[in-house]
């Protein structure tokens, strides 16, 4: 779709909603909190590095990091000195009281330091008894991993999250999809090292450009071979999927609206133009979320003129975007309910795609792949961010049923699925993703098709960025710990085994991205450790490696070449979002109080109870 940003602007605070920052679970967080968080991690980071680096301490730091016992081998950064220094830093600045803040990073701190102290303890018992001693390599790979991880298990221990309810899981055994998924990381990992111990001149060239490599250990080729056997399966699957192109089902399309004077009319009239092309019964509602500008007139004007769709606008009085969407269930009468957000403009042929999967009963939920209007300042880092992660990633996982979550500027379910479920979670982010993972928890299919190609807009302005992009990041932590039951449950599946504790590792990793740039910048450019093998390339390929070539592949797959021009520009966007991730993460509200994620108390479980029909 060539579709151009309206000339009608946005009015500068129009996204600023209740849902930009829910009570309880997150706190608005000032502009120099994060460049403070930097700063001190700068700091701290120098001193820790010129003591494990000073002569007079070096019979005690033999490795040139905090670890205890000799490993043999170098390492490429001091993972550890890294992982504490940042640990410090963050809790300095986290939300919350003073006593809150020295409390969550003493455990963080004690709790990793515990960690690194056994695995030295077993590296010097191998040594006394064997003569053998573990790789530092292998040390720094588990030292940062486990820094991840605990980073994103304390903020959901100590962060104000939402209570954990009892998730119903009725999906397919884990054995099938699970062995896909062991299969293509085998091979992707096989087919990566060979690679990297050939004398090919790309790789070498990759290399030099810093496409390979990195900051540590790691071997970039695995994730796009990996993907890329899933992606080739996900497609095969969806081929040989049961689809009626002449189903004609009516379809509840909802329409949640806030202050959207400047765009509601252009969606309803997207949504015209795809009613005729299905030819179906299509009944829109437009739910005025209180709204203080003239979205329910022209929304009602608009509609007004439609031949093709009927619908009428439901004025919804209670601020909150799951407020409106369960407005708009609770009056939902037909057998499929299209989630439409109010900037999200349809192609002609998205409802004709979508309700022909639903001729499966396999299937639970539908998503396309949304692009960005063009012109924007970020517009073009966006198209590339889509083509990877809805065109690319989620179609991929669809393969081993590991589709968590379907956003909801576009998805199709069986109107009686979410109902069953209770409705839309209120009062915190990702409810749409909350929804999508339970419905696929039941034994639903959840499919992506990236040929349902529809226009979302993108924030034109930073501060609008922001608030965005703090939501989303924020919402990976909301829904794990209202899901914790599919991580700890008896009940193993791949959304609740490996894609949220790796959603959550990610999201950790991604918070110290723009710290572990400017950490390599420092060992690097400081000379403290001279037997460091760190070059400018590992630095600049922990920004641009894998992500380009995840670009590139993602665009040749998904039809869209031309968009590799953009690579630059998305590779920028990446370092800010990392950016923004920090100021998500600061946004939690972190209580003095420990909590043990994994266990439920009487007091913590709720259960769902079914929508009622108006």
């Amino acid at each position: 779709m060539s579709e151009k940003r309206p000339k009608a602007r946005t009015p500068t605070a129009h996204y600023h909603s209740v849902d930009s920052a829910p009570r309880r679970f997150s706190r608005n967080v000032a502009w120099w909190r994060a460049p403070a968080v930097l700063l001190t991690f700068c700091l701290i980071a120098y001193g820790l590095l010129w003591t494990v680096n000073a002569s007079s301490l070096s019979f005690l730091f033999q490795n040139h990091d905090l670890a205890l016992s000799q490993y043999t081998g170098t390492h490429a950064i001091a993972v550890r000195v890294f992982i504490l220094s940042f640990y410090i830093s963050f809790s300095i600045f986290a939300s919350a009281g003073w006593r809150g803040r020295l409390l969550f990073g003493v455990d963080l701190f004690l709790t990793y330091t515990a960690f690194c102290m056994i695995l030295d303890f077993l590296n010097l018992i191998l040594g006394w008894t064997m003569s053998v001693h573990l790789s530092w390599h292998f040390s720094a790979i588990v030292s940062g991993l486990v820094g991840f991880g605990l980073f994103a298990m304390k903020l959901l221990e100590r962060g104000e999250m939402p209570a954990r309810i009892k998730v119903e899981s009725k999906g397919p055994a884990i054995a099938r999809p699970f062995l896909r998924l062991v299969i293509a990381l085998a091979t992707a990992t096989a087919m990566s090292v060979w690679i990297a111990q050939q004398s090919f001149a790309a790789v070498e060239w990759m290399r030099n450009l810093a496409f390979l490599g990195g900051i540590g250990p790691g071997v970039f080729l695995i994730l796009p071979l990996f993907f890329a056997q899933l992606f080739l399966l996900a497609n095969v699957q969806r081929f040989f999927t049961k689809r009626d192109p002449d189903t004609k089902a009516a379809v509840s399309v909802i329409i949640p609206a806030h202050n959207e004077e400047h765009i509601i009319g252009k969606t309803i009239r997207s949504i015209e133009v795809a009613a005729k092309h299905y030819g179906g019964r299509v009944d829109i509602l437009v739910l005025d979320n209180n709204s203080t500008d003239a979205t329910a007139d022209i929304a009602a004007r608009e509609l007004a003129t439609c031949k093709y769709a009927t619908g009428h606008v439901v004025p919804v009085p209670t601020p909150g975007k799951s407020h409106a969407l369960n407005t708009g269930l609770r009056s939902a009468n037909s057998d499929l309910l299209l989630r439409v957000d109010a900037d999200t403009q349809l192609g002609e042929d998205n409802l004709t795609r979508a309700v022909s999967y639903f001729s499966d009963p396999r299937v639970g939920l539908v998503g396309g792949m949304p692009l960005p209007p063009g012109g924007g300042p970020f517009d073009s880092a966006r198209l590339l961010e889509v083509l990877v992660k809805h065109g690319f990633y989620s179609v991929a996982l669809g393969a081993i049923n590991g589709i968590v979550g379907i956003p909801g500027m576009f998805v199709m379910y069986r109107t009686n699925l979410p109902k069953e479920l209770g409705g839309f979670v209120e009062g915190m982010n990702g409810e749409d993703t909350d929804i999508s993972l339970r419905i696929g928890e039941l034994g639903y299919r959840a499919i992506v098709d990236s040929r349902i190609r529809y226009v979302s807009e993108v924030p034109t302005s930073y501060e609008h960025m922001r608030e965005q992009r703090t939501r989303w990041f924020r919402s990976v932590f909301h829904v794990s710990a209202r899901c914790r039951d599919l991580i700890y449950g008896t009940r193993p599946s791949i959304r609740g085994r490996i894609m949220l504790p790796y959603m959550l590792i990610n999201s950790a990793r991604r918070t110290m991205l723009v710290p572990l740039i400017l950490f390599g910048i420092i060992e690097y450019g400081s000379g403290l450790n001279p037997q460091s093998g760190l070059v400018w390339q590992a630095i600049a390929a922990v920004a641009i490696g894998a992500p380009a070539i995840m670009a590139v592949v993602a665009c040749i797959v998904t039809g869209k070449p031309s968009a590799i021009a953009a690579i630059p520009n998305y590779l920028g966007f990446r370092v800010l979002r990392a950016y923004f991730t920090l100021e998500s993460m600061l946004t939690i509200s972190v209580r003095r109080k420990w909590k043990n994620f994994s266990a439920p108390t009487l007091n913590d479980v709720r259960e769902s109870k079914p929508v009622r029909v108006a």
